[in-house]
Order: structure tokens, then C-alpha cells, then sequence
């Protein structure tokens, strides 16, 4: 019997991407999307059924969760995908958009996971998958909305873990850096100020950012394979995943030179600062 995953936000990037190895590697993939409009070339695709789904409305989730229960009899995977990115200084944010920032990527996974905790627990067995982010792990400039909601993922996985141990519920989180995808482009990002320091500090860090886009061409082939290994073979304990060069070496800097050296390293090779 082929096994299911359900992911949120499988329109574009990642998401997209993994639903597609998935489903070249005969699982059957829900794809979900805050729109069944973007679905495109995935309606058509082999093993790949596509609902609508809006992470931030838990009315929506509660629908197209009915939906895929009365066509899907098991789900073996729940991978919390969707995400989305704002980088903005704090004396500069608005309020709509934090709200966005946190409602997707950080309620939006406890939403989800809420939703799907009985179908898992009525099965005996389940996982859920969470995108995180290097960001959950280290903190950079103008990262203070991304990289707290990413932290917040992985706090509320592991909590959750301890719940869900006697039900044969896996709980994993992934943290990687920026893959080459449209991720990056779709950032909201604060508008320029009258404030020169401001200006020149966005700017540096976007260039930061997109330079380390270009290099990893070959980092989304390696989290959609790394993802389907961690999906085929689920832990018991929760899990922290790291994935490609940039992840593993600031976890192992931040680990080797500790927050104040750590710190002292970033404010020099970003800010120009000792």
C-alpha cells in the first residue's frame, strides 16, 4: 500500500518540489495550498490530489481536513510547509504584517497539527514533519519577526513530542539555509526610511542573503531527498535535522564559540562592528 503525506504550502518552492519527489517515489501527495488556483501542473501530476487549504483559518483547516479524510483512509505524513518571510526593522513594522508572519509560520503549524493529532492517534501511528529554519537556531539582523516565529517551531515541537510519545507519533523538525527558490524574491521587506543607517543595514543584509541564495544550487535536491529519508524512517524521540553547508556550520560555530564570541561575529562580519 503507498503510503501519504499531506503538505501545506506545496504551490511553489519547496513545497512544491518535495511533493513532486514524493510522488515520483509512489507515495500519494496532498498537496494543500491557501488556493486550489495555484495548483497548475500539480492537478495533473501522478500520485498528487490537490486541496485547499488556508493554515491561518482554522475554519478552512477543519474543511479540507473532512475533505481528505473521506478520499485518503490513512495519513502516514503531516509536513508543516508553508512559510513565509518579513524582514523589517522592529521601530519600522506593521502590525498587519507580524500578524502574518506569526499566523503562518508559527499558528499556522500548531493549527495544523492540532487538526490532524486524533487522525494520528486513531491510527496508532503518524508524524509530523516541521520546516524550520537555521533561523530557529541562530539569530542575525533584521530577522527579529522570521527568527522568532522559527524558534517558536521548534519549542512548540518539542513540547508536542512529549505529548504524543505513547501514541506512535513522530515529531521531527529541519532547519536548512536559503535554497534557490522564489523564497527569497517574496520576502516582505520594510519600505526605505529617512534613516541612513537603516537603509544601508537592509541592504547589506538582502545582498548577504541573495549571495548565499545563488550558491546552494544544489541544497532543494537535498532537503526533498532528506525529507523523504526522515518521512520512510520516522524516530520514536523528537528530532532536530540540519541540512546543507550554511545550516550545519553556523550550528557548529554557534555551538563552538557560544553566544558571546558567536555574537561578537556577526556584529563584525555583518555590521562592521566589534
Amino acid at each position: 500500500m503507498k503510503k501519504t503525506i499531506l503538505i501545506t504550502g506545496a504551490s511553489s518552492g519547496i513545497g512544491k518540489e518535495t511533493t513532486l519527489y514524493f510522488a515520483k517515489n509512489n507515495w500519494n501527495v496532498i498537496a494543500t495550498m491557501i488556493s486550489i488556483d495555484l495548483a497548475e501542473d500539480l492537478a495533473t501530476t501522478a500520485n498528487v490530489f490537490c486541496y485547499e487549504l488556508d493554515v491561518t483559518s482554522s475554519d478552512s483547516i477543519t474543511k479540507a481536513k473532512d475533505k481528505i479524510l473521506n478520499n485518503h483512509k490513512t495519513i502516514n505524513v503531516v509536513l508543516n510547509n508553508a512559510g513565509l518571510g518579513y524582514r523589517s526593522f522592529v521601530e519600522l513594522s506593521e502590525d498587519n504584517k507580524i500578524d502574518n508572519i506569526v499566523n503562518v509560520n508559527w499558528l499556522g503549524a500548531v493549527k495544523v497539527c492540532r487538526a490532524f493529532i486524533p487522525v494520528f492517534r486513531e491510527q496508532n501511528f503518524g508524524q509530523f514533519i516541521t520546516i524550520s529554519s537555521i533561523a530557529g537556531l541562530v539569530n542575525l539582523p533584521l530577522g527579529s519577526f522570521y527568527h522568532s516565529t522559527k524558534q517558536a517551531v521548534e519549542s512548540f515541537s518539542e513540547c508536542m513530542a512529549y505529548e504524543l510519545l505513547d501514541f506512535n507519533i513522530s515529531v521531527s523538525t529541519v532547519q536548512f539555509g536559503n535554497a534557490p527558490t522564489s523564497f527569497q524574491l517574496n520576502v516582505t521587506k520594510c519600505n526605505a526610511t529617512e534613516i541612513d543607517s537603516y537603509n544601508k543595514l537592509m541592504d547589506k543584509v538582502t545582498a548577504i542573503l541573495h549571495k548565499k541564495t545563488k550558491k546552494n544550487t544544489n541544497l532543494t535536491p537535498i532537503i526533498t531527498k532528506t525529507l523523504f529519508n526522515i518521512a520512510e524512517n520516522p524516530k520514536k524521540k523528537f528530532k532536530r535535522y540540519t541540512i546543507g553547508f550554511d545550516a550545519n556550520f553556523m550550528s557548529f560555530i554557534r555551538r563552538l564559540l557560544g553566544y558571546k564570541l558567536f555574537n561578537s561575529l556577526i556584529r563584525k562580519s555583518v555590521l562592521g562592528h566589534f
